[in-house]
């Protein structure tokens, strides 16, 4: 039915929308694409957006009560490229970010490095490599 599928954006809910903004901007390099009056920022980070909604808006409240010491969604990924693995670390400790080390994980183009960033609300996003061995 589908023959390519790519991740188009993720909308998370946030407690606080400067904070994290200035975190994906910071670790990904993401821009701000626009903001609505109804609160929401949309960052471009390469193809995909990363939509950031206030919980406590009019859109926000639709989704119930704001992000807790929960996560709404366990994590996302993201493919980047390239990949360089000592880069993304280091970029990542001169930010401060919370990250893992870098974990072989299966995928959609097989089995690849894998780095998992927590963003300051406790967003989990993995930053994945190319596979370096099939499915």
């Amino acid at each position: 039915m589908f023959q390519h599928i790519h991740l188009d954006h993720v909308v998370l809910r946030v407690r606080d929308i400067e904070r994290m903004a200035a975190f994906y901007r910071a670790v990904l390099g993401a821009t701000v694409e626009r903001q609505l009056d109804i609160g929401l920022v949309q960052l471009r980070a390469g193809d995909i957006l990363i939509d950031l909604v206030p919980a406590d808006s009019e859109l926000g409240r639709q989704g119930g009560p704001p992000p807790g010491p929960g996560r709404n969604v366990d994590h996302f990924c993201l493919r980047v490229d390239p990949f360089d693995e000592a880069g993304v670390h280091a970029h990542l400790e001169s930010l401060g970010a919370a990250h893992s080390e870098t974990r072989e994980v299966y995928g959609a183009e097989g089995y690849g490095p894998s780095i998992y960033v927590t963003d300051p609300e406790g967003n989990v996003m993995e930053l994945k490599g190319p596979a370096t061995r099939g499915l």
